[in-house]
């Protein structure tokens, strides 16, 4: 199936759901999504705690201290191609379906591996059991953060996150008192410990029943009407519950609707649209997977071997080692909010960097003992936990909606391939050895790999507190119906039918204005990153703003090109002269828009200069292009409106009407010529430096703004809503005639050029230099 296209919309359900206030609702997803962390944790740590008793006589199965990290890496590897698996499954059909499916395949696995009785079935079960482990990543995260208010998203993804530990001290506790065998016998303890994980998960699916799909999820790929039912019905319940009526929000989000995002569109973005995070992602997973799997799942057999510790015992070091995991992202995850991302990540995972480093010199001098080495342990992974639970968050945050799932999945995948295979079987084999000095080497490996991450946080983390995900990162179906300022048409039939029917030249130049997009955005973050107390930081800010104005132009450029190739290739035969000369005005908007971009780049003012006259040619071609189409459209109105009135000789009434509709044709027709000349005698008088965008930049408004580029009927509404509001509220501050009319909605410059021209025209009257009133 390739990415078809449905249609174009606009929703306000992002800045919805980020508004709402804390309800239970939201405890609802906690409890109903969150809870796959605690199976996981529930897995890893139960084999973890009854690795020791699998290795002993007379428990049911064969296998070795070596054997127990073979299962852990094939667990892991499961995880990794099950999230990868099911994250495109998740991105296609939804989260709600997927994190159905995934928990079905985890309490089935589980179960399974309770009845294992070689080597080889154990491997079988532990890889799909990490399979639908995996999956459940994909699918949760994405729909976590989607659901959860933007303002306190990074304490609630860290704690939950940090629910993993919550599993994990069950798991331990379980396998305490599962493993004593004065209560159960040696071949049958452990395995009625993994039925734990059964009943769990058959619990946790009772509850994510009732959670919804991701309304974010449903309106990208086409039934934006069930998302306004369940926002609505969201809504709705939290008004009931609080007793306060939930204001509406301003911000709006424009989409060009897909059934789904193909994997080389996630490849294409991570990788070329936003390489600095895809690196950023790939360092925080590599430096947490390694550690985290390679202590997690040997930390039994690490105990035993070197610390003398029974099977039985084991579980105790691990239900408070998971204590303070837990900790770490409960006492710090508010943090993340409010002092930021990049401070807290880098200092989390360059603090339990530190932390090994002791540790492992220490413990190569045998000078730990069990509990003072457990301290160390649970120091190390109060900061790693919370640094590990801020990688999931980033990669969920810092790409586009429409490839979240599969990000997560990819980035979990390649991560936990690197990090979490190599670690449990380095670490495994090396404690076979017996030997402190084998087993320092892994330590140091551990505290190197996430010392790499820190520093990636501090050089290419995003600072993504507090924002909506659609501000970190624009869905990339927004980028597609977005034309810009500039756009040169309206889309009235709502979108393609199929992407078969775009031309492919069409869908190139989208996708490079989806690419210059995308550096406008990194411009514009590294802008605001920029330390504007030091002249530096200054210009290192201008630069960026700068670079992103440019990169925001050549996106409009390209964007005014792909419409006019579209607008060619969807004309009929009658339509065909219209159709070519707005091609003509496209392509010369598109010119005037690379021409101002070139002036912004230029090495000195001669060349801007130069470049400044060439924009302006180009605007005088595009504004003489729509100029013709419209005559040409107002010729054709006429045509067929005389054909009317001959065929209706006898009815006067429609005489009158098409004589009306003609006079009218004509009015706008002689003043849109009249508004060309006045602009072109403007022009002549004297060349106006001009800011060729939004946001803050060197140039102030003027004759190229994307209001000048349209002269027909829509300018002509325009004024005429002007003229109505100055009629019934008499003399009004620009401000606030500005307000009344809507003008915000209108595009940059166009309220601006449709005053200007109702008081050319006498349509309105200029009393000072910010009041306007009627004419008198």
């Amino acid at each position: 199936m390739s990415d078809v296209q449905t249609g174009t919309i606009e929703t306000k359900v992002p800045a919805r759901l980020d508004r709402l206030p804390w309800a239970r609702f939201h405890w609802m997803v906690v409890i109903g999504l969150g809870t796959v962390w605690i199976l996981d944790g529930l897995e890893v740590t139960m084999v973890g705690s009854v690795a020791s008793r699998l290795t002993e006589k007379g428990s049911g199965i064969t296998i070795n201290a070596g054997q127990i990290g073979t299962a852990a890496a094939v667990y892991v590897a499961g995880a990794c191609l099950g999230a990868l698996f099911f994250g495109q499954l998740t991105d296609r059909f939804g989260r709600k379906k997927l994190f159905l499916l995934t928990l079905a395949l985890y309490i089935t696995a589980t179960t399974a591996t309770a009845f294992s009785f070689a080597p080889w079935f154990f491997y079988l079960c532990r890889f799909f059991t990490g399979a639908g482990i995996g999956g459940e990543y994909a699918a949760i995260n994405s729909a976590i953060d989607e659901l959860i208010p933007a303002r306190v998203r990074g304490r609630v993804d860290l704690i939950i996150n940090g629910s993993y530990w919550v599993g994990s001290a069950l798991g331990a506790a379980g396998a305490l008192l599962l493993l004593d065998t004065s209560i159960f016998a040696k071949d049958f303890g452990w395995r009625l410990a993994f039925g734990i994980g059964a009943v769990l998960g058959l619990t946790i699916m009772l509850v994510r029943r009732h959670v919804p799909e991701s309304p974010r999820w449903l309106f990208i790929h086409g039934r934006e009407e069930e998302a306004e039912q369940i926002v609505g019905s969201i809504e709705h319940d939290i008004e009931a519950e609080t007793g306060e009526q939930l204001s509406e929000p301003d911000e709006t989000l424009e989409v060009r609707q897909r059934e789904r995002i193909p994997f080389r569109e996630i490849a294409r973005t991570a990788f070329k649209i936003y390489p600095r995070r895809a690196w950023l992602g790939l360092a925080l997973f590599v430096g947490q997977a390694f550690i985290y799997n390679g202590v997690t799942f040997n930390l039994g057999t690490l105990f035993s071997t070197f610390y003398k510790v029974s099977s039985s015992a084991v579980p105790v070091f691990i239900i408070v080692f998971a204590v303070g995991n837990f900790l770490g992202p409960m006492t710090l995850g508010r943090l993340f909010d409010t002092v930021g991302r990049k401070p807290m990540i880098s200092g989390c995972y360059l603090g339990s960097a530190a932390v090994a480093t002791v540790m492992g010199l220490i413990f190569m001098g045998g000078g730990l003992s069990k509990w003072t080495f457990e301290a160390f342990i649970v120091g190390t992974f109060f900061l790693a936990s919370a640094g590990a639970s801020a990688a999931y968050l980033t990669v969920s945050e810092v790409f586009p909606m429409e490839t979240r799932a599969l990000a997560i999945a990819f980035f979990y995948a390649v991560g936990t391939a690197i990090g979490g295979i190599t670690g449990p079987l380095l670490f495994g084999h090396l404690i076979g050895s017996g030997q402190r000095g084998q087993v320092v080497i892994a330590f140091f490996i551990g505290a190197g790999v996430m010392a790499i991450g820190g520093i990636a946080e501090l050089f290419l983390g995003v600072k993504a507190e507090g924002k909506s995900l659609e501000d970190i990162a624009q869905p990339l179906t927004a980028e597609d119906a977005e034309g810009g300022p500039g756009d040169g048409r309206a889309r009235a039939d709502g979108g393609r039918e199929g992407a078969e029917e775009v031309p492919a030249d069409v869908l190139a130049l989208r996708r490079d204005a989806q690419e210059a997009r995308a550096r406008a955005a990194e411009h514009r973050a590294e802008a605001q990153e920029a330390d504007a107390h030091t002249d530096e930081g200054r210009r290192q800010r201008e630069t960026a703003e700068v670079l992103a104005e440019i990169a925001e132009l050549q996106a409009r450029a390209l964007h005014e090109r792909a419409d006019g190739h579209e607008l060619v290739s969807e004309a009929g035969a009658g339509d065909a002269e219209v159709a070519h000369a707005r091609c003509e005005a496209a392509h010369a908007r598109a010119d005037a828009l690379e021409a101002q971009a070139a002036a912004l780049g230029a090495e000195n003012e001669e060349q801007a200069a130069h470049q400044r006259q060439l924009a302006e040619a180009a605007t005088g071609r595009a504004a003489a292009a729509e100029e013709r189409a419209r005559s040409f459209e107002l010729r054709e109105d006429a045509e067929r409106l005389d054909d009317r009135v001959r065929s209706a000789v006898d009815d006067q009434a429609e005489q009158r009407e098409a004589a009306e509709r003609r006079e009218r044709a004509e009015a706008l027709e002689r003043r849109v010529r009249e508004r060309l000349e006045r602009r072109t005698t403007r022009d002549r008088q004297g060349f106006v430096r001009f800011r060729p965008g939004p946001g803050s930049g060197r140039y102030a408004g003027g004759p190229f703004s994307s209001a000048a580029f349209d002269d027909g009927a829509d300018l002509d509404r325009e004024i005429e809503v002007i003229e109505r509001a100055l009629q019934e509220s008499g003399t009004l501050e620009r401000r606030d005639l500005e307000r009344r009319v809507g003008a915000r909605f209108w595009g940059p410059g166009r309220f601006r050029a449709a005053l200007r021209e109702a008081v050319d025209e006498g349509r309105a009257q200029r009393f000072s230099r910010s009041s306007y009133g009627p004419p008198q």
